[in-house]
């Protein structure tokens, strides 16, 4: 039988997890209030500031195969930075920042425009007027926590907003924010 792969993409706020068995009193938003799939879990994580694509999948062996760094998937994320990246701050992303869990692996990265047909965040980003803001494509290959928001961050370049739209071959391509499918 054909393992499940569920392609669902996930909004701000949102908890990467079907229960929430974080602190009392009112509940987060998981999983379970999208997805009433059984048997299905998340290969890999968003943190619940994180919005865009998280694969499920009800193989173990697959779900390890897409989560695990050793196996080096390429994941791609649009990320809003405050400020605008010089050719120094790229060249860092680019061969690997440190950090204190230690250097990161090169990453692909490059300026864009503002993703086409992008859905208005619940909250909104906040904006500075007197502080630009820019939108990067960056890929890398390993999955650490926080890791792309603690990139920017080490090249002075906060994050506002995370989206992951790519994971391997799976794209949030014709997927609208709080929707999944079947592959």
């Amino acid at each position: 039988m054909a393992a499940r792969i569920i392609l669902f993409n996930k909004p701000y706020g949102v908890l990467s997890q079907f229960t929430d068995t974080g602190t009392a009193g009112s509940p987060r938003p998981t999983l379970s209030d999208y997805i009433d799939v059984p048997k299905v879990y998340a290969a890999g994580r968003l943190d619940k500031d994180s919005e865009g694509l998280l694969v499920l999948t009800d193989d173990g062996a697959m779900q390890a195969r897409i989560a695990h760094p050793k196996n080096k998937m390429a994941k791609s994320y649009w990320v809003q930075v405050e400020g605008r990246p010089d050719d120094a701050a790229l060249a860092a992303l680019r061969r690997g920042v440190d950090l204190k869990d230690g250097p990161t692996r090169f990453a692909d990265v490059k300026i864009i425009a503002e993703p086409y047909g992008l859905w208005t965040r619940d909250p909104p980003v906040r904006y500075r007027k007197t502080v630009p803001d820019s939108w990067l494509e960056i890929t890398i290959t390993e999955g650490r926590n926080r890791q792309v928001r603690r990139m920017t961050a080490a090249v002075a370049l906060p994050t506002l907003r995370l989206i992951r739209y790519r994971v391997g071959d799976w794209s949030l391509d014709g997927l609208a924010n709080g929707e999944w499918r079947d592959t």
